[in-house]
């Protein structure tokens, strides 16, 4: 049961990169919650899912300093705590207009291509939590991850608007 939780419905198992295929899916996945339940289902299943993983990651590896790349929960946790920053930020303006806006697919596909790359490259707190090797680090590196990759995403959208539909 562990094992089916932490490699996200067996999508852990796929090679060649386990990380990446579970961020796949996880900004699929996210990014129907938001579409068709909205921003606060996406932030209740971004904690819940976060929640599950440190306690699934912390059983399945106990004392153990090894990360498994087949362990993937940590990916969707990340990957969803980058697609808050876009999400939260059309549902913020829904709510200033009055009409329902939901988050557009080149802000999920920003938020998956930062993600991935801070992943992988592991800058400050990142790389710092990727050192711990224990499972409070197998999550929070990606989490962390999810942050900078949510801060980034933001941060496009603003130069886009500036620089290409001149308003912001």
């Amino acid at each position: 049961m562990l094992r089916a939780i932490n490699t996200v419905g067996y999508v852990g198992l796929l090679k060649p990169a386990p990380g990446t295929w579970g961020s796949l899916v996880a900004v699929l996945v996210g990014w129907a919650i938001e579409h068709w339940l909205g921003f606060i289902p996406l932030v209740i299943a971004t904690i819940a899912v976060t929640a599950l993983g440190f306690w699934s990651v912390r059983a399945q590896l106990g004392d153990s300093t090894d990360d498994p790349s087949e362990i993937v929960i940590d990916e969707v946790a990340g990957q969803w705590v980058a697609l808050l920053f876009p999400a939260f930020g059309f549902w913020s303006r829904g709510l200033s207009t009055g009409v329902e806006l939901h988050m557009v697919w080149p802000g999920a596909v920003a938020a998956f291509v930062c993600f991935r790359l801070f992943d992988i490259w592991k800058p400050w707190l990142v790389g710092r939590a990727d050192r711990r090797h224990d499972a409070t680090g197998v999550m929070l590196d990606d989490l962390w991850a999810g942050v900078f990759a949510g801060v980034v995403t933001i941060l496009l959208a603003a130069l886009y608007h500036v620089v290409f539909l001149g308003m912001m």
